[in-house]
């Protein structure tokens, strides 16, 4: 590998995906807009572990295999800036505006992020004939299926979210792309990521802040959900594995919803193990050592009942699928938590 752009490089997948893939290429350049959805000195301090040191007046950092830009992807002119100096060979597009939720509150994002932001790379990747365009899709697209497990081969036509809708679209203008342009592209619909360095808006983070600070933690559907928890190491292993394997065109190939004759394919990741959350909130409670004050809530609009990932795809290509025990990926953010925020 020569050239790697990774966007949402501060983010908490592309910082770990950084990290593993140190060494491995000539050069990896990253981009994030820090954007204040979540603290932002998070961001910051995975970028200090990547060897940057913000400084407010700058937008460009340079390390000896790691160049940092502070844009905004859905600026055209600062994207063309930064393919202007680089010729990439794989582009690994993990910048998004993310959170169900969210997206109820503020849709606008959702359409100027992860619709305009993913034309801005994915146009850039065309012109640069790239021989990978790796983009993080989302298990939101299956919305109302109700068969479990989530396969990639599953209709994915009803989801129920803005951000559900933003990322079947994505992969929509995907397979276009490689359609009509041969460009090799490979969507992967992540299922709830965990881990150290992990975001403060999702249940790891907020449990563990909550518990550990004896305050009430919010538990919607009285606990009768389950989710496919995944843990981050194994997501980018994942990733790490894919990023030399581009799907082909065939033109004998039969069409599935995963998979077409164009050089595309969508994949599943996760941990293919759905952990209802009223356990999930009983391990926190073990590795802390405290009880949580649980309050019992309704179903929010946009969330769906379980997610559960089909993987065999995945495995065939790769040889791997993720297999962390969510007691022993939830010991390791704990611990990670208490270090950061100095209560080790």
């Amino acid at each position: 590998m020569k050239n790697i752009l990774v966007t949402g490089a501060a983010g908490f997948i592309g910082f770990h995906l950084i990290k593993k893939i140190f060494g491995n290429s000539q050069k990896i350049v990253g981009i994030d807009n820090l954007n204040s959805y979540y603290d932002p000195a998070l961001k910051k301090a995975r970028l200090k572990e990547l060897g940057v040191e913000l400084v407010e007046s700058e937008k460009y950092y340079k390390t000896s295999n790691f160049d940092f830009f502070q844009i905004d992807i859905t600026d055209s002119k600062e994207v063309e800036n930064v393919f202007s100096q680089y010729n990439f060979d794989v582009i690994i597009h993990l910048a998004a505006q993310v959170g169900v939720r969210y997206s109820l509150e503020n849709p606008e994002a959702y359409i100027q992020s992860n619709i305009l932001g993913f034309y801005n790379i994915i146009e850039k990747a065309k012109q640069q004939k790239c021989s990978h365009f790796i983009y993080a899709s989302s298990s939101s697209v299956y919305g109302l299926n109700e068969k479990v497990p989530y396969s990639t081969g599953d209709s994915v036509d009803h989801p129920i979210s803005l951000y559900a809708a933003s990322k079947k679209s994505n992969e929509l203008i995907a397979h276009t792309y490689s359609h009509l342009y041969n460009l090799p592209t490979t969507g992967l619909r992540f299922f709830t990521v965990y881990g150290p360095w992990g975001r403060p808006d999702m249940a790891t983070y907020k449990f563990t802040k909550a518990i550990l600070e004896e305050k009430p933690i919010q538990v919607f559907n009285y606990g009768n959900m389950k989710r496919d928890f995944t843990y981050v190491d194994d997501i980018v292993e994942s990733i790490s594995r894919l990023i030399g394997q581009p799907p082909y065109r065939d033109e004998n190939r039969k069409v599935s919803p995963a998979v077409s004759k164009a050089p595309y394919r969508v994949l599943n990741i996760g941990n293919h193990s759905p952990v209802n959350l009223m356990v999930f909130v009983h391990h926190l409670e073990n590795i802390i050592g405290k009880k949580a004050q649980i309050e019992l809530l309704p179903l929010q609009p946009g969330d769906v009942l379980t997610t559960y990932a089909d993987v065999a795809d995945l495995s065939d290509l790769v040889g791997f699928e993720p297999h962390t025990p969510i007691e022993k990926g939830l010991k390791n953010f704990v611990d990670w938590y208490k270090n950061y925020h100095g209560l080790a």
